[in-house]
Formats: structure tokens, C-alpha cells, sequence
């Protein structure tokens, strides 16, 4: 039998361990998927042991007590570990954070101090377990420092010729604030002139410097990176890397996000018994004091509210919209300014609107099992989960045509789409969405395609997996 590949899976949250977003998503899914593919992977889930996680259902030991070095003095570090399905997680503690009480600090150079220990010390891990990675694979700013290090180490035998691969969730975040941990951690800055001098010395150019592949989290998304809209300042480097970067979308959990098996609906139902969704529409509709009439087309948005969500398009485009009979339900948190634009659609449009400005992940599932279209007029989207589970879910996406929201959503067939980030040209799609709407047959034909359409982690999982082969076959 063939000596199996082995990958070292970083990454910062992991669902149900800890998840603040998306990316605890996929640190809960993506490595078991490699597993299940049974493709000769051992895969290591690595991740922070954040003061947010609680042991009570877990069953876990004490793996490995070390130091790693830093400027004022070493640095205590303790490892545990346990299983998940029979993936092997170790859980990376240390001052660094059993002294923040977040994932995520309001304070950049807090999470740089954090996450620069987390990555040098889940290097050290695996020496001290003599369990040497043919590939270490880092996701985000978080862990990209681990990717550097690796780099640098190249002339110690242990390092020589690992691989490295580095998964861009979202550039915008590169962990700016991290420099003196950097520092301390005897980590100096490159000397490149291909990446601009502020990137010379923060976690994410400096693992995308380092990383022998880079993979965005949609095709689309690699593609836009490159370009000067959504490059955030690197995209003449990844330019000069263009042959190296590459998209894989992001899968969902098929099982947790079943409409045939979801206890949060009224009624439960398949692309077979689409009119049972009608149960699940009645009550929302009864909930927020709407018009209870399955022919009114129901709308809705499940989002952050801030800038890139493009919640102010929406709302811009409904006003251009009033006069066409629909309601609208808008869900979520976030900034201020655009929490009070989202009640005061619901102020001008009493029975018709209505903003629940909070996090509500039942309501958030009985949204997608029971509204007509979910809107999603994102200035950016590098992948994207919500138009998947609502096409799961056979809610009619209208999304703006970027990132992985143009990769997952077939204008006419799955969904519509629109180009311009602004007011005017989605309220075109959404008038295109509500005439469709009035025909019966085709509404269904769109809602069965949706329905069918594969976003396992199968097939992400597949995708990482040749290129994990590839990457390792190459010189």
C-alpha cells in the first residue's frame, strides 16, 4: 500500500469546535472531506485553543509541552489533542491566547501577537511528533506566517522540500498590526521588490511570498484578485504568479443543510414536494405582520450588514422597486449606519418590510426554506455560502455577478445576476426575478435546477486533492 500523503491543515477557527464565520466552516468541513475521499490522506486539522472553546463534549489529552523561541524569552506551549469522525485535531494553547478572551481582537497587533505563536508553534508541533507534512497548508492571514517559516527553514532536513499552499478566503484581511510580533519572533521582513514595502513585512503577502500554490476561494475570485478593483494593493505580484494561483469554490454541509430534514422549517420538503415550502413562506409572512398571500413574491436578505454585503444596493434598488407588489425581510448585524438605513426602509414600508437586526440562525434557516429570492448584491464575494444553501433550499438567488456568486449562479436557470454595484441596474434583475415569478412552471423549473445542483464538499475536496498531488509531483 502507498505511503499516504500527508497534509498539515491550518486554520483559525473550525466549526463545531469554535466558528465566528465562514472560515469556521471550512476548517469543520474541508479536512474530514479529504478524508471521506478516501484518497491515501492522512490529513492533521490544526487550530487555536481558543478560551471560546469548551471541552465538556470533547474527549481530549494532553499531546506535547514545549517552548518556542521569542524575543524577552520563550514561550510556553501546550498541545491537545482529540478526534473529529477520525480526523486527528490538536489544539495549539499559550499565553498568547489563553489571555484574549476573543477569536478576533479589535486590536490588530493582539491577533498578530496570537496568530504568529499559533503558526510557529503548529511548525514545531508536528517536529516534536516526528510526523513530517509533504504539504502544510494555511488558510488566511492567520496562519500564513506558518507558510514563511517554512520557507526560511528550507536548509533544516526536516523542511527540505515540503510543499506549501495557502487558501485566500478574503485578501482584504492580511493582518496588518503583526510587525513586531513578526519581529520578536526573529522573523525579518523579505527584501522583494515585486511586493509593495508595506507588504514586505504582514502575515498574508508574506505567505502568499512563500506559498508554492495560492488558491482563491472561487475561480472568479482568483481571476479578480489579480486586478486593481480587488487586488488590495498586491495585484501586480499575484500577476507575476498568475501560473500558480488558482479557484476552487467552497463546498456547504449537505447534511446540516437539508430542507428534507430541517427540524427550523414548519414543514419539510424536496425538489419533489416544492409546495410544501408554502408552510414555512405563510408563517414568515405571518410573522412580520405581512399580507399572508403565497402569490405576493417574498424577498429576503441573510447577511453582515456592512460595505461589501452591498445592503445599501438593496435597499436603494426596493425604493425603485415600490410600486411592484413584494415584501421583504432583512436579517443580520453589523455596522451601525446601515443597521438604521434598514429600519428606516421598514419605517417607510410598514407591513411590507421589516429589518430584524440581529444574528438568528433559525430564523436564517427558515428564511432560505420558506422566501422566494434571496438577495445578495455584494461589492465583493470571493466565494460565498448563502446563494448555495438558498438554491439548496429552492430560494431564487439575484446576486451581483462577482466571485463565487458568478461561479455557483446561472443567469435564467439557477438565478439572476447583475454587473454594476449600484441601485438602478439590480433593480432591473429584480424586476426580471418577479416577472418570472408570475409564471408558475418556470419559477419551478429554476427552483428544481438549483435544487439539483451539487455544492458538497466532495467536490472541493476532490479538486484539493489533485492539486495536492500535483503540487507535490512537481520539482
Amino acid at each position: 500500500m502507498p505511503i499516504p500523503l500527508k497534509i498539515l491543515f491550518l486554520v483559525s477557527e473550525a466549526d463545531p469546535f469554535v466558528k465566528v464565520g465562514g472560515l469556521g466552516d471550512v476548517g469543520g468541513s474541508l479536512p474530514n472531506a479529504l478524508l471521506d475521499l478516501n484518497a491515501n490522506l492522512d490529513v492533521r486539522l490544526v487550530i487555536p485553543f481558543h478560551t471560546a472553546i469548551r471541552t465538556d463534549n470533547l474527549e481530549i489529552h494532553r499531546e506535547a509541552v514545549f517552548t518556542i523561541p521569542r524575543a524577552g524569552g520563550d514561550v510556553p506551549v501546550q498541545v491537545f489533542h482529540t478526534e473529529l469522525r477520525g480526523l486527528h485535531v490538536y489544539l495549539i494553547s499559550g499565553d498568547p491566547f489563553s489571555q484574549a478572551t476573543k477569536v478576533y481582537d479589535t486590536d490588530a497587533a493582539v491577533d498578530g501577537e496570537k496568530f504568529v505563536f499559533f503558526s510557529l508553534a503548529a511548525l514545531e508541533l508536528v517536529r516534536r511528533l516526528d510526523w513530517r507534512p509533504d504539504i502544510v497548508h494555511a488558510n488566511d492571514w492567520h496562519t500564513a506566517t506558518a507558510l514563511y517559516g517554512v520557507h526560511r527553514m528550507q536548509d533544516d532536513p526536516f523542511w527540505a522540500g515540503v510543499k506549501t499552499l495557502i487558501t485566500v478566503h478574503n485578501l482584504c484581511y492580511m493582518g496588518a498590526g503583526s510587525e513586531a510580533a513578526l519581529t520578536a519572533y526573529g522573523l525579518p521582513p523579505v527584501n522583494d521588490i515585486n511586493l509593495p514595502w508595506w507588504g514586505q513585512h504582514t502575515p498574508m503577502p508574506l505567505g502568499l511570498w512563500s506559498a508554492d500554490e495560492i488558491v482563491a476561494v472561487s475561480p472568479s475570485y482568483a481571476e479578480e484578485i489579480q486586478t486593481p478593483e480587488y487586488g488590495c494593493g498586491l495585484e501586480g505580484f499575484l500577476q507575476s504568479r498568475h501560473e500558480s494561483i488558482t479557484g476552487i469554490v467552497n463546498g456547504i454541509d449537505t447534511f446540516s443543510w437539508d430542507p428534507s430534514k430541517d427540524e427550523s422549517l414548519l414543514e419539510n420538503f424536496s425538489s419533489d414536494n416544492l409546495a410544501a415550502r408554502v408552510v414555512t413562506k405563510r408563517f414568515l409572512q405571518t410573522s412580520f405582520g405581512f399580507a399572508v398571500n403565497e402569490n405576493i413574491p417574498l424577498l429576503a436578505m441573510v447577511t453582515r450588514m456592512d460595505q461589501q454585503k452591498g445592503v445599501d444596493i438593496a435597499i436603494g434598488a426596493l425604493r425603485l422597486i415600490q410600486k411592484l407588489n413584494w415584501q421583504a425581510i432583512l436579517l443580520g448585524s453589523g455596522n451601525s449606519e446601515i443597521e438604521s438605513i434598514a429600519r428606516r426602509l421598514e419605517s417607510d414600508f410598514p407591513n411590507r418590510v421589516c429589518a430584524v437586526i440581529r444574528y438568528d440562525g433559525k430564523l436564517s434557516r427558515q428564511i432560505y426554506g420558506g422566501v422566494d429570492m434571496l438577495m445578495m448584491p455584494s461589492r465583493y464575494e470571493p466565494c460565498g455560502l448563502a446563494q448555495m444553501i438558498a438554491m439548496r433550499y429552492g430560494a431564487i438567488p439575484v446576486a451581483r455577478a462577482t466571485g463565487g456568486l458568478r461561479d455557483t449562479i446561472a443567469e435564467g436557470y439557477s438565478g439572476f445576476l447583475f454587473t454594476d454595484s449600484s441601485p438602478g441596474v439590480m433593480a432591473g434583475a429584480l424586476r426580471r426575478a418577479l416577472k418570472v415569478f408570475d409564471y408558475r412552471e418556470d419559477w419551478l423549473a429554476m427552483q428544481k435546477a438549483g435544487m439539483s445542483a451539487d455544492f458538497s464538499w466532495r467536490i472541493s475536496a476532490n479538486k484539493y486533492a489533485e492539486l495536492y498531488n500535483s503540487l507535490l509531483a512537481r520539482k
